[in-house]
């Protein structure tokens, strides 16, 4: 079994590989197998946050690697978005990661309470000093993109957003693709939602495959980076088995799918959360 080879070339230069690890909710022990089970089935890319608490976790599974083999993306929990707090939490990030440097650092929620301006001059910052290769953002509309590329001295590389095929936003990839920003699917299974799907289950049937590797497979065909995550080891390794293609007529059947469906991003924000940290 060999992941995809498939990737996305950056504004840096940089390699963007298309399937990634998700690490959302996983920690401990649990997170450290995953992680581990990811890199030896041939994964090159890794994806985490200082808000999913299990950075530590991962960095030590890294050390058994080579670390320029991997593709490291972490993330700032938006009640850090001003200047200091930024830079700090990029620094503590690298520390529990145990590198020196960040493939690629994302703004994980826009936070209307800090100017973006503030916070992409500490990404500017950050990038200058060499501690993040790539910049970009995560759950960001295509009117908050925008103003970040206006705005931002260092290209705005990404924006990771929901993603499956209940909810395919094609205002924001449309916009994302006009300006050669990547579009990374965060929860591409819709927490499993997806797996119920009568269209996936049929495709999972007539392939003979799970239907997480159908979906997974349908996104990378569709030019998204695909981030699923798994708390077992025999699922990682099985969501990047894509040795398959699927029929032009099977992509269309699952490109019909789309339902404005979320399973997280949500209009409505507890403000005061862990996230965001903006009191009344």
């Amino acid at each position: 079994m060999t992941p995809p080879t498939k990737s996305h070339t950056l504004p840096s230069g940089d390699e963007l590989p298309a399937l990634g690890l998700g690490t959302w909710n996983i920690d401990g022990e649990t997170v450290k197998e995953s992680v581990r089970a990811a890199l030896d089935a041939g994964y090159t890319h890794i994806d985490t946050a200082e808000g999913y608490k299990n950075e530590a976790e991962i960095g030590e599974v890294l050390a058994e690697y080579d670390r320029d083999d991997v593709f490291l993306t972490s993330k700032v929990l938006s009640k850090n978005l001003n200047y200091d707090s930024l830079i700090e939490s990029c620094e503590d990030s690298l520390d529990r990661l145990g590198t020196d440097y960040l493939d690629l650092y994302l703004i994980h929620w826009p936070n209307p309470a800090i100017s973006l301006r503030e916070s992409l001059n500490a990404m500017a910052t950050l990038h200058e000093e060499g501690l993040v290769r790539n910049v970009g953002v995560s759950n960001f509309s295509a009117y908050q993109l925008s103003c970040a590329h206006h705005i931002s001295d260092v290209p705005i590389a990404v924006n990771q957003i929901e993603f499956h095929p209940w909810l395919q936003r094609p205002d924001i990839v449309d916009y994302c693709r006009e300006t050669d920003t990547v579009v990374e699917a965060a929860a591409p299974l819709a927490r499993t939602e997806i797996f119920e799907d009568e269209v996936v289950r049929e495709l999972a049937e007539r392939y003979d495959v799970s239907p997480a590797q159908i979906v997974v497979r349908w996104g990378i065909e569709r030019d998204i980076v695909v981030l699923p995550k798994s708390s077992s080891p025999e699922h990682v390794r099985s969501n990047a088995d894509l040795d398959f293609e699927l029929a032009e007529e099977d992509l269309a059947a699952l490109d019909d799918r789309d339902r404005d469906y979320p399973v997280y991003d949500h209009p409505a924000r507890d403000w005061t959360s862990d996230v965001y940290g903006i009191n009344p």
